[in-house]
């Protein structure tokens, strides 16, 4: 089975989850900057959530660069991977326009939590279906960014009851861990 219509698909589903969380973007109505800093928290919950979107999209691109071959199983564990993407339009809304209360910023976790859960399932899928020799797999190793990300995660929801503003912080940071393309099955590319 090619991969390429894999990729298109991803490549459609984020296009769509962008598109929708722009057009969230309400313009101030009036043109002083007064009016625009009162769009503070959807601004805010808008550049978090591309980011993070765009991280996703990067890491997609560079690990299918390093798969041959895919399955049904992929296809499934790819569409789990999107299921959650899907979600962050709805987070990222109910976040801004709650200005960023507890319920909506571990609503908002909790959806970083499960694409960060589906992603190593895809990569599972990935490396079933290429080999444990593949590149995927010998470029990834054991994934400790990937397993720190899931633990603060599962922290931040936690803490977002009692202080939202420090769990969004972690997302924050987070996604300043990732968002330099996963260099690893970039190096195995290049190198091959």
């Amino acid at each position: 089975m090619g991969k390429g219509r894999l990729e298109a698909f991803t490549d459609g589903v984020i296009a769509i989850v962008i598109t929708i969380m722009v057009l969230e973007l309400q313009v101030p109505h009036e043109p002083t900057l007064a009016a625009l800093s009162r769009q503070w928290p959807v601004l805010l919950s808008y550049i978090l959530s591309f980011v993070y979107v765009a991280i996703y999209w990067n890491n997609h691109h560079h690990m299918m660069h390093a798969v041959k071959r895919i399955d049904g199983r992929v296809l499934w564990a790819n569409l789990h991977v999107l299921f959650w993407l899907s979600l962050f339009p709805f987070v990222t809304r109910w976040m801004s326009e709650e200005h960023f209360a507890s319920v909506p910023v571990a609503l908002y976790g909790f959806v970083l939590l499960m694409a960060a859960v589906a992603w190593p399932l895809l990569v599972r899928a990935l490396i079933a279906v290429n080999g444990r020799d593949s590149m995927l797999a010998t470029a990834l190793g054991r994934d400790v960014k990937g397993k720190l990300s899931i633990l603060a995660y599962a922290a931040a929801i936690g803490l977002a009851f009692a202080a939202p503003w420090i769990a969004c912080a972690i997302y924050a940071f987070v996604a300043m861990m990732w968002f330099v393309p996963d260099r690893r099955i970039e190096n195995h590319v290049i190198a091959r």
